[in-house]
């Protein structure tokens, strides 16, 4: 091993060991990548690059999980505690962490189901998998192998279905505690259109709702938030959307979290539960769930007229490129959401989504909008998986970029994570081109450590 190899070696032994909990300051160097603001409100590509931050040579410096300074090493390094060792990571290029804005956890054993359209697949391979939530220690055991698989690829922060029942909640939220992550679930509700063993109450959806809230939401300690979740308008007679609304105006403060127009049949679907709305959208407005804090999943098949109101609501949509594709969903329109100053995340929907990877859903999102005779830049595909997504979650004051006094959450990004990334990458020094090739061809295996709240999570201790 050359000299300087083995020094950067146990550089990063030691600060892998280190945790700002512990009382020591964090400091990474390497090339920083961050956003200050939208790309997508850009029209050349000399306006994008002043969205965004890159250092080449840069710093990172943690205390007490969040961010104390960002700049370059060269203006910092007299600022920097004289006994800190620097962990240097090289051929990388330093993110935030993903932030995954709509996913399932209790359909991760389900994740690559043939053959089915939405509702199908709902009835065949859903609802059936989503029944062993009854025992508590198998949703404990999901909970932890979830969020270790979101970890691994990158993902701090996601907004996350449970099922209907609450076990499955609680489960979830006490692994996450444990990580420390920034987490927003719920508990599904479904009161109609769904197997008996998968129902709930309007009653019962509220009160065990409401018990979780007081229970989980903004704990003291933790980071964790709370979903109001219906599942989707067919599932949810009026009476518990409703109550749903009610939730809402009780704690103003919590997220509201379901599907919107996925599926032309399940748009159809609606519209004769629902007669005397005047669209799919309606039916959520009617209940009082349009909100800032909202996040509707999809939204493919959205009228003219939705996309205003989403737009004027402040209501967020999650695009899910890879489940899109998966069930033959349609195309989401990205562009005309922007346009229409709509705030957009990006959301892996694992398990109709093929990949927990946020690397591999920009990688289908490009694809995406490619079918639609547009182009996405490698810089608004990072932008939504990383302060898009903290903005479409109302987060971004303490999450989505490196910004002084917010949360350190972030990863590294190898840029020799695969031989044919290295070959690939070989001499190129063009930014755009680095992440377009790391979108493209990454996986997991491109992420080389992640850190949430200042401490190392991945790979394991």
């Amino acid at each position: 091993m050359k000299l300087r190899n083995f020094f950067q070696f146990a550089s990063l032994c030691w600060i892998f060991a280190s945790s700002p909990l512990q009382g020591a300051d964090l400091i990474v160097r390497g090339p920083l990548l961050h956003f200050l603001s939208d790309p997508f409100e850009t029209s050349t590509l000399e306006e994008e690059r002043k969205s965004y931050q890159y250092l080449e040579d840069g710093v990172l410096w943690v205390s007490s999980g969040k961010i104390k300074a960002m700049g370059s090493f060269a203006s910092l390094k007299g600022e920097l505690p004289k006994d800190a060792t620097v962990a240097h990571f090289p051929d990388s290029i330093i993110t935030p962490g993903f932030i995954d804005t709509h996913i399932h956890y209790p359909q991760t054993d389900m994740i690559a189901s043939y053959g089915e359209q939405l509702l199908e697949w709902l009835e065949t391979y859903t609802f059936p998998t989503e029944k062993k939530f009854t025992d508590a220690k198998y949703a404990r055991d999901v909970s932890k192998f979830f969020l270790n698989e979101l970890l691994k690829n990158g993902t701090t922060t996601a907004l996350i279905f449970g099922t209907v029942h609450k076990t499955s909640v609680d489960a979830l939220f006490a692994e996450a505690e444990k990580k420390q992550m920034r987490v927003v679930a719920g508990k599904v509700l479904m009161d109609r259109n769904a197997p008996e063993y998968l129902r709930d109450t309007p009653q019962s959806a509220y009160s065990e709702s409401k018990a979780l809230i007081e229970s989980w939401h903004k704990k003291p300690g933790t980071r964790l938030l709370y979903a109001v979740t219906p599942r989707f308008a067919p599932t949810s007679s009026p009476e518990q959307l409703n109550k749903a609304g009610q939730l809402k105006s009780e704690f103003p403060d919590v997220f509201v979290h379901t599907h919107l127009s996925e599926n032309k049949k399940e748009v159809q679907w609606v519209s004769e539960l629902f007669p005397e709305s005047k669209g799919y959208l309606d039916v959520y407005d009617r209940a009082g769930l349009l909100s800032r804090r909202s996040v509707f999943a999809h939204g493919i098949h959205l009228t003219d007229s939705e996309i205003s109101r989403l737009s004027k609501s402040g209501s967020s949509v999650s695009f899910c490129p890879t489940s899109n594709l998966f069930l033959g969903s349609g195309l989401f329109r990205l562009m005309d959401l922007k346009k229409a100053n709509v705030l957009v995340g990006m959301g892996t929907d694992v398990g109709a989504g093929t990949s927990f990877s946020m690397l591999q859903t920009q990688n289908e999102a490009y694809k995406v909008v490619q079918l639609q005779g547009q182009k996405l830049s490698a810089f608004k595909a990072l932008y939504l998986a990383t302060l898009g997504g903290a903005k479409a979650l109302d987060l971004d004051s303490v999450i989505g970029n490196f910004s002084v006094g917010k949360e350190a959450d972030f990863i590294v990004l190898d840029l020799k994570a695969t031989p044919l990334i290295a070959r690939r990458l070989k001499g190129k020094r063009d930014l755009a081109e680095k992440l377009f090739v790391l979108q493209t061809l990454g996986d997991d295996r491109a992420v080389r450590a992640t850190f949430v709240n200042g401490s190392k999570v991945y790979p394991a201790k």
